[in-house]
């Protein structure tokens, strides 16, 4: 499913089998999670670059070479020489290129990866289980792990695929999750208390009792003041997005007290690593609904309408 220009529908493209480079491997789709940030590419609020361009970056996939199973995530490549990568920090590489935006991704029977960000996908898991793990749970995980291990409560904001999920490791590390929604959404309140929540409501209320962080997963600015006015003194507040709209101007009583806001940029290989394995050990189960690759479109029009709880997979 071929992305040709902002606010067009995905066109299914009969595409010729593409040929691996040096370092690439040839890889068989058999699940691709459809994610948030593929909604800003087709909109237009992240770019793509030189299209026409296969969307898709949480692909589940096998080597047609040796059979091995591999999550294709959003970073593609990295140079691994300019001053981020040397630093440790790949996710801010300078020239990184990023699945389903510079390369052509897993929206397709078939594609190609370079090798080394091609994530080994330990136990045996459906396909369209671990799908949404490769963005909505790792992206997640880095918010979740910046907002400090000693962040026991905690709120999300937005409670889609990413939340879902970190609402599950999050009670299994031992934390309390307030999940906050848009007003009257009771059918995703109740999903959030299934998953182990222990308050959900709207986000204009405020929680029962101060929160040590919020990550906020909605791409809407405005929900920042609000988590600021509901996390104590000393508490984060992350946006774990890749695109927000903007943040309203705020009186600085409700920064001050060393509060913080920060954002969370892409994932590094070894965030995958960590969080594939932690996620096995946690017992994830991710919420599905699938599609077969042909309704992409539909796809993303289900998740732009908040059509289904937890994550969409397409199914080539």
């Amino acid at each position: 499913m071929v992305f040709e220009s902002v606010g067009a529908p995905l066109r299914a493209v009969e595409l010729p089998t593409p040929d691996p480079g040096p370092g690439q491997l040839l890889l068989r789709v058999h699940a691709c999670g459809v994610c948030r940030t593929d909604l800003h590419l087709v909109d237009g609020e992240v770019p793509v670059h030189n299209p026409p361009r296969v969307l898709g970056h949480q692909a589940v996939a096998t080597s047609v070479k040796d059979g091995r199973r591999v999550g294709v995530p959003w970073l593609g490549w990295t140079d691994g020489t300019c001053p981020q990568c040397t630093a440790g920090r790949e996710n801010l590489c300078e020239h990184a290129r990023f699945t389903g935006a510079d390369i052509d991704g897993g929206y397709a029977e078939y594609m190609v990866a370079d090798e080394r960000f091609c994530l080994p996908i330990p136990g045996d898991d459906p396909d369209e289980q671990v799908a949404p793990l490769l963005c909505a749970g790792l992206i997640g995980y880095r918010a979740l792990r910046l907002a400090g291990e000693d962040a026991l409560r905690v709120g999300f904001y937005g409670f889609g695929s990413a939340a879902h999920i970190l609402t599950q490791v999050a009670v299994w590390q031992g934390r309390e999750v307030y999940a906050f929604t848009r007003q009257g959404d009771g059918r995703t309140q109740a999903f959030a208390r299934e998953l182990g929540a222990v308050w959900a409501g709207s986000s204009e209320e405020p929680p029962p009792v101060p929160l040590d962080a919020a990550v906020i997963f909605a791409p809407v600015g405005p929900l920042v003041p609000l988590a600021l006015r509901a996390v104590r003194a000393g508490g984060s507040v992350v946006c774990g997005g890749i695109f927000m709209t903007d943040i309203p101007a705020f009186p600085y009583e409700i920064l001050w007290g060393e509060r913080i806001v920060r954002s969370v940029a892409n994932l590094t290989r070894a965030d995958g690593h960590e969080f594939l394995a932690l996620a096995t050990k946690a017992g994830v189960r991710t919420h599905v609904t699938t599609y077969p690759l042909e309704s992409a479109n539909e796809a993303l029009r289900d998740l732009r309408e908040g059509e289904f709880s937890g994550s969409a997979v397409l199914i080539p």
